[in-house]
């Protein structure tokens, strides 16, 4: 059976759904508050990598593991559900099948007790001026 990287695409359709899903999430009002002082270029190479790795492609994820990544964030519940609204939204806006969005969905699922720090259904909340983006990348 091919891995869930070869049934997404590749990474050429990695990266175009990744593009079109940041740029969804910076204009969702109820989440894009978290990503306002994060580096677009960064954000983007990283949660190709993370997906092509997690989906047995041939990348290396070389970023911050979930819980450094948004420890300090505040991320709630509600943003949390509100990111993978976004996510299945841009899945299906690229005729992602039901079973590989299910798959790749399940992954970011096990992900959630490391980036949800408020158990709340708020969502739009500022992300706290403590809090420290990773570095850009050169």
């Amino acid at each position: 059976m091919a891995s869930l990287y070869q049934r997404l695409g590749g990474l050429e359709a990695i990266t175009s759904v990744v593009d079109s899903f940041v740029a969804r999430c910076a204009g969702d009002d109820r989440i894009n508050g978290k990503f306002e002082r994060s580096d677009v270029t960064r954000l983007k190479k990283m949660l190709v990598d993370q997906v092509c790795d997690a989906t047995g492609g041939p990348c290396t994820y070389t970023g911050r593991d979930m819980q450094r990544t948004h420890d300090g964030m505040a991320v709630t519940a509600g943003e949390f559900d509100a990111l993978v609204e976004d996510l299945v939204s841009t899945l299906d806006e690229f005729e992602v099948p039901k079973a590989e969005q299910e798959e790749l969905i399940g992954l970011l699922a096990s992900m959630r007790g490391d980036i949800v720090e408020v158990e709340s259904p708020e969502t739009g909340t500022p992300l706290p001026q403590t809090y420290e983006t990773a570095h850009a990348l050169n």
